[in-house]
């Protein structure tokens, strides 16, 4: 496997990854604000979606003729980052979908040295490569991911990839709770020798 296909490979796996993260949740648990700032996990699917659209058409002349009402100059600010309630969570599954295959085929048709402009960016940075892009997505991905697994496991305690995950160590619901427990007792223990 050479190297663009190593970083397209954790881009489609984390994409993917995401996008699992509403699977079986209603319409409120995918869509409420779970953090001060509004983070949902359906704003957070939108949020990658559309930026990784920009990033692998715009930057590299290949758009699609698509237009995301929420990047418009009269947007209000962070209207990417939640769905409104007459955006469904299939039209952003379909955004994701669509996203993920006009990026697809950027990958597939340019060298990892194509050229692109990221007009968004500060000048001196605007100039970039098809390899710079998918690692920056790549990261951007990873980062929102981690978002939507904190997110996931406060909504329903999912967490990680589901129950088969081997990255998780095996734990009853009740094991779960003592080794909670045990990190709050460490972090108070720790908080009162710091004030003693």
């Amino acid at each position: 496997m050479d190297q663009k296909e190593i970083l397209h490979k954790y881009l489609r796996t984390r994409r993917e990854s995401l996008l699992a993260k509403l699977d079986g949740l209603d319409e409120y648990s995918i869509r409420r604000p779970m953090t001060p700032t509004g983070t949902s996990l359906l704003g957070l699917a939108k949020h990658v979606a559309s930026v990784e659209l920009g990033y692998f058409t715009d930057v590299f002349g290949r758009p699609t003729g698509r237009t995301l009402p929420w990047f418009a100059d009269d947007a209000a600010p962070d209207a990417d980052m939640w769905a409104t309630a007459d955006e469904s969570r299939e039209s952003i599954i379909e955004l994701h979908h669509f996203s993920a295959a006009a990026t697809d085929a950027t990958i597939n048709e340019l060298e990892l040295d194509s050229p692109g402009l990221v007009p968004w960016w500060a000048e001196e940075r605007r100039n970039v490569t098809l390899h710079q892009i998918l690692i920056h997505m790549c990261v951007e991905t990873a980062h929102h991911l981690g978002h939507a697994d904190i997110l996931r496991e406060m909504i329903d305690g999912g967490a990680g990839q589901g129950a088969a995950d081997s990255n998780l160590t095996p734990r009853s619901a009740q094991d779960w709770l003592a080794h909670r427990e045990q990190i709050e007792a460490a972090a108070r223990e720790a908080a009162d020798t710091a004030t003693a």
